[in-house]
């Protein structure tokens, strides 16, 4: 199989449940640290245009509303997201799975909140249902370590390729001489440095 890097013009990315309350209940990682690399995330793709997925489950109740950095990000993407109600694996609500279709997109970034729940399911969908899938490890927690550990060595057996917030950025922009490229270094570096 020929490797191809994820870009700007052939991946898309999908965000789950980024929501307030179920946030609190990733604990094998610093809620701020989660957070920051979603929203890392979420810049990255409106620089480089890509399409993007948001969705959440039972925004009423516990879990909560996606943060609200997101809808001042990506508007169009937050008015748009798919509210689910209760569904585990998202790729089973009628509405995502037809929004990721329709992104026309064959490469998929996921990061989900919670990488035992969230993002597992789907991403071995996904991987069933024939589309190159990588995995923003640290774009997501789980409860406990172990939790975490397990989903995302589930993922990587299923071919899920697993990455980092970092690494997927790079890889995403290739260069950072471009303009595009520019823009993502001042991401990092609002996220990272001084």
């Amino acid at each position: 199989m020929s490797f191809e890097n994820f870009n700007a013009d052939n991946a898309a990315l999908l965000l789950i449940d980024h929501q307030v309350g179920t946030m609190g209940w990733a604990k094998s990682m610093p809620f701020e640290e989660l957070k920051r690399n979603a929203l890392m995330l979420a810049k990255a793709a409106r620089i480089l245009k890509l399409p993007v997925v948001l969705t959440s489950s039972m925004e009423e109740y516990a879990q909560g509303p996606l943060l609200s950095e997101l809808e001042e990000i990506l508007p169009t993407e937050f008015a748009g997201r798919i509210k689910r109600m209760g569904i585990v694996n998202a790729m089973d609500d009628d509405n995502f799975a037809a929004a990721v279709k329709a992104t026309g997109r064959n490469k998929l970034i996921i990061a989900g909140v919670t990488n035992d729940v969230c993002t597992v399911y789907p991403a071995l969908s996904l991987v069933r249902d024939g589309y190159e899938v990588q995995v923003v490890a640290d774009g997501g927690a789980s409860p406990t370590a172990m939790a975490d550990d397990i989903a995302l060595r589930r993922m990587d057996k299923a071919g899920v390729t697993l990455t980092t917030t970092n690494q997927l950025i790079a890889e995403l922009a290739g260069s950072w001489a471009t303009p595009e490229g520019g823009e993502l270094v001042q991401v990092l570096m609002e996220a990272f440095g001084e």
